[in-house]
């Protein structure tokens, strides 16, 4: 049997919680919360990475950037999951941008209103 990824795993979590919610799940309190809460989450996890990548040491910075990358990973996993999109459609739309210009993609995608 296959093992599944730490970030499949976690995605499953997640979706247990959301199923059946618990009040001692921090999970599910961000649930709760909808996008106002972990879309506030999320925000604060980006600034958090990119100020860990500022730091000059680059011991404390690696630490720092793997710790705030996994908390901001986690936050986005849980918006995702909020809004019922799944890592394996983020996985397919990734594979799909293999072999193209990201300048490309980025020049084809259709204007945000």
């Amino acid at each position: 049997m296959d093992e599944m990824s730490a970030v499949a795993r976690l995605m499953a979590t997640i979706e247990e919680r959301k199923r059946n919610p618990s009040t001692r799940s921090y999970t599910s309190q961000l649930l709760v919360g909808g996008v106002p809460a972990i879309g506030a989450k999320v925000l604060e996890e980006g600034r958090e990475i990119v100020e860990a990548a500022a730091i000059d040491d680059d011991v404390p910075r690696e630490a720092a950037m793997i710790h705030e990358a996994a908390d901001l990973l986690y936050h986005l996993l849980v918006l995702l999951a909020f809004r019922d999109v799944t890592w394996t459609q983020v996985e397919v739309e990734l594979a799909r941008r293999f072999g193209i210009s990201g300048l490309d993609e980025k020049a084809a995608r259709q204007p945000k209103n």
